[in-house]
């Protein structure tokens, strides 16, 4: 049975990076290349570190608190030493390494084990092929998360990654737009082969891909590794290359980091931090298939976002569920997505009681349904108490001034008519639609198809 780790990489969601002011653009690969740059990241000669990034230890804490880690009181920075191009310090500043201790430990998710939890700065971006290094993302935080090699296969692993994901995704603590890349640890302990290491897996479906072979290829005769090797995938063409055999934590000649204090974290904030962490989405999910008596599979769609979520919890006490979870998992979302927005975007600002006003207006049937989508359509940039609107642009539900819409439309439509005698039952939706476009989406539908179906059969 394989035994599989890993050693996971994501961007701290900051506006900055970690020891300078230089604005850390998420999606680097959009920005034009050394522009978000200065002394410091860049590391030029006397140049100092400015204090840690706030932002980006609050952080930290709180991805090892959601991991269920024991977050560690006092952290000391390290230099990582090793030669490479796209580290212009010859070091990184890391808390990890020899003599550190990890912002959490010991921690546990999905039945998996979380060895430790630490923040690092990321590297400058080296091509090999051109030689050209770009230190837009060089100092940009970095968490890294290291399990226990407690997976089995690959498919667990990328079920496990996707809770990963979703549950970090709740405390907004990395950047999604950039993804993760993991290095995956794999050995066979009953061949008593070595650990091998895979570096910089930067997609799901690649270190899904990556686990499969590297298991496939150690089972053959004289693959398996007699000492720790580290070895690259190679996404084109399925497999994996050594790089190297693998370094020793004395390779990196980690020392304390001179120019950086030690970071003392005191109990109370952390109890605070804890306190303030969201329900995770597994208990959402939970919570509202039982208190709210929602299937699960509106309960998953909700689930997704933690901003449509809590969102929902805002309105559902307010308003019937039968109304709350279509209007929010298939209408609301139908305008983000129109729009190319998210709830929790700075841009939008749609209020929960405008939401409530709007549904609460439908349910009393005082503006019809296509009235009120129309009117939640006007809800983004911002949305507005739609009363007014619908003092003015109430639902239509007198017989004779309905019956005068559907008049016009069947002397508009002649030929549907006609379709329509002869037997063609979906041809009544169009004239349906056809009032509804006179009345301005005001006629009240049942009452619409009523009166139509009377006119015509005369």
């Amino acid at each position: 049975m394989p035994k599989i780790g890993l050693e996971i990489h994501g961007y701290i969601l900051t506006n900055e990076k970690l020891f300078c002011s230089c604005k850390v653009i998420h999606g680097l690969k959009f920005s034009k290349p050394n522009t978000n740059i200065c002394a410091i990241c860049t590391g030029q000669p006397g140049s100092k570190p400015l204090l840690p990034n706030t932002e980006a230890v609050k952080k930290i804490i709180e991805i090892g608190l959601i991991l269920n880690c024991k977050i560690n009181q006092r952290l000391i920075w390290q230099r990582k030493h090793y030669n490479w191009p796209d580290l212009p310090k010859g070091y990184q500043n890391t808390i990890s390494g020899t003599y550190a201790i990890p912002v959490g430990i010991n921690g546990e998710f999905q039945g998996i084990r979380i060895k430790e939890v630490h923040l690092e700065e990321d590297p400058a971006a080296w091509n090999p092929l051109t030689g050209e290094i770009d230190y837009n993302r060089s100092g940009v935080p970095l968490v890294e998360i290291v399990t226990e090699p407690d997976f089995k296969d690959s498919k667990q692993v990328i079920e496990w990654l996707k809770k990963l994901l979703h549950v970090l995704s709740y405390i907004k603590a990395i950047d999604k737009s950039s993804g993760i890349k993991a290095d995956v640890n794999i050995s066979l302990p009953e061949l008593k082969g070595e650990r091998v290491e895979i570096k910089n897996i930067n997609s799901l479906s690649n270190i899904h891909s990556a686990i499969l072979h590297e298991i496939e290829r150690q089972k053959k005769p004289g693959e398996l590794a007699k000492v720790q090797e580290t070895r690259m995938f190679d996404d084109k063409k399925q497999k994996t290359f050594l790089m190297r055999t693998k370094e020793q934590a004395q390779d990196y000649r980690f020392i304390s980091d001179p120019d950086l204090p030690i970071i003392k974290i005191e109990k109370t904030r952390i109890e605070k931090l804890k306190s303030s962490l969201p329900e995770n989405p597994e208990e959402k999910l939970k919570k509202l298939i039982k208190k709210y008596n929602i299937e699960k599979k509106s309960a998953e769609i909700l689930t997704k976002k933690i901003d449509i979520i809590e969102f929902f919890e805002e309105i559902i006490d307010k308003v019937p569920s039968k109304l709350a979870v279509p209007w929010t998992t298939v209408e609301l979302l139908r305008v983000l997505n129109y729009n190319k927005k998210e709830l929790d975007n700075p841009e939008i600002d749609i209020k929960p009681e405008h939401f409530i006003e709007l549904l609460k207006l439908v349910e009393s049937k005082k503006i019809t349904e296509l009235k009120a989508k129309e009117i939640l359509n006007k809800f983004v940039p911002s949305s507005f108490s739609p009363l007014k609107e619908a003092q003015s642009q109430g639902k239509i539900t007198s017989d004779s001034e309905i019956e005068q819409f559907c008049k016009e439309a069947i002397k508009n439509n002649p030929k549907a008519v006609q379709d329509f005698k002869s037997g063609k039952q979906e041809t009544l939706n169009f004239l349906i639609g056809d009032v509804m476009k006179l009345s301005n989406k005001r006629a009240d539908y049942v009452l619409t198809r009523k009166i139509l179906e009377k006119l015509m059969k005369k």
